[in-house]
């Protein structure tokens, strides 16, 4: 069968008759190699040929195919941001590293994208098993042990920039305040008022900081034991989860030494001694909580021991401690100073004694330092003895009062037991 050429073109006609005095798209010609006087019955002058080829021919249209894709808008790009990852049944095996630690703290170790509100929910409901058996919440591991992990969904992943100026500065600070520094542990003199963790209106803190630390595979050092915000010293931070499970063990067992100094209103009439008393939180608005001293068996005491001693004086008004805290309660040597009847100088929480001046020239801040800490290294078992410089007030007090930091400290200077 051949092609009928005259039922396309009268197609062609009776859609462009349809509206009188304008062309159709499709009467557009074609691009053809075939010669002019085929397309057309007037025939074409060699001056309109000329010029009709010194015209440039229009640019194709680019087919939708071949559009280069658009940029997304911003909904776009932060669904995609929070799009999640999928996993399916996986079968872990705990790692000598990560002897000991919690099983929620091993799924926050192992998945950095997960969110801890979908760990706690997982765990609470027994969908994680350990060597078979249905894991409790607070179940420490053992190395060797195997977690059967349930599907899970993971947060993308997001793309780490190590080069904003916040990071550098960040680090540049840690840097500055690193008193001991090695592949497991940092150790740092922490200064008065910086927290060591986030709080209600608290943005700056060390665990903020300890961000910018953050390693190639998304892992950052760890805070192994706490400080008050207004209490300086030495603050000891675990680089690696066998450190921070290794010395997390240590503060547990008590075989950390820690010394701190403060200077006390008054001097107490025993020169050296112990302070053993149970703590409970006293009731208060979250921002005022404080510690009070309660009886065994009081709904949330916990035994507190400390052994004290007055390293000098000054005209019976001031006192110089050293304390070495064996328990770690909150706030536990600033409410046995207060119990003993010599509160801490500048403790906005503690100080109680009524019509007590601040001698001229001392200020009105927390006089406590964490000033010395002896911890075994999580790998060699030797010791990390580290200590800290007074803060800026506490130089200013000892100067003005006459205070040598190099005298004799009954506790620090005292033989191990």
């Amino acid at each position: 069968m051949t092609n009928n050429g005259s039922g396309r073109n009268g197609a062609r006609g009776g859609r462009a008759g349809s509206r009188q005095g304008f062309r159709s798209r499709d009467d557009k010609p074609a691009r053809s190699s075939a010669p002019a006087k085929q397309r057309t019955s007037k025939p074409v002058s060699k001056a309109a040929v000329s010029k009709a080829a010194a015209r440039p021919a229009p640019a194709p249209r680019p087919k939708p195919a071949t559009e280069a894709p658009r940029q997304p808008t911003r909904a776009q790009a932060k669904a995609a941001a929070q799009e999640t990852l999928a996993t399916g049944v996986q079968t872990l095996t705990v790692e000598p590293d990560e002897a000991d630690m919690r099983i929620d703290r091993f799924l926050v170790a192992r998945f950095p994208q997960l969110a801890f509100t979908h760990i706690q929910r997982i765990v609470r409901k027994g969908e994680l098993r350990v060597d078979g058996k249905r894991a409790k919440p607070n179940e420490r591991l053992v190395a060797g042990q195997k977690v059967r992990v349930p599907p899970l969904k993971l947060d993308q992943p997001r793309p780490v920039s190590r080069s904003s100026a916040k990071d550098q500065d960040d680090q540049e600070f840690l840097k500055s305040i690193t008193l001991y520094e090695d592949k497991d542990v940092l150790v740092i003199n922490k200064p008065m008022g910086l927290a060591v963790q986030g709080g209600s209106g608290t943005t700056r803190h060390v665990d903020g900081l300890l961000e910018s630390l953050r390693d190639a595979e998304g892992q950052k050092p760890r805070l192994v034991h706490r400080l008050d915000k207004d209490t300086a010293g030495c603050l000891v931070i675990a680089k690696t989860r066998f450190a921070a499970s290794t010395m997390a063990k240590s503060f547990r067992a008590r075989t950390t030494r820690k010394i701190y100094w403060a200077l006390v209103a008054g001097v107490p009439r025993v020169r050296q001694g112990r302070i053993s008393t149970y703590l409970a939180k006293e009731e208060g608005g979250e921002g005022d909580s404080r510690m009070k001293v309660a009886r065994h068996g009081d709904e949330g005491a916990s035994h507190a021991l400390t052994y004290y001693a007055v390293v000098d004086t000054a005209a019976h008004k001031l006192a110089w401690l050293s304390l070495k805290p064996v328990t770690g309660r909150t706030h536990q040597l600033r409410a046995h100073a207060a119990h003993i009847g010599h509160p801490i100088v500048g403790d906005p929480k503690y100080f109680d004694i009524e019509n007590w001046e601040l001698p001229g020239g001392i200020q009105n801040k927390l006089h406590l330092l964490a000033r010395r800490i002896v911890i075994a290294h999580p790998r060699t078992g030797k010791p990390i003895d580290v200590t800290a410089p007074l803060p800026p007030h506490i130089q200013q007090s000892f100067n003005l009062l006459g205070f040598d930091v190099g005298r004799y400290d009954p506790i620090i200077d005292a033989p191990e037991e």
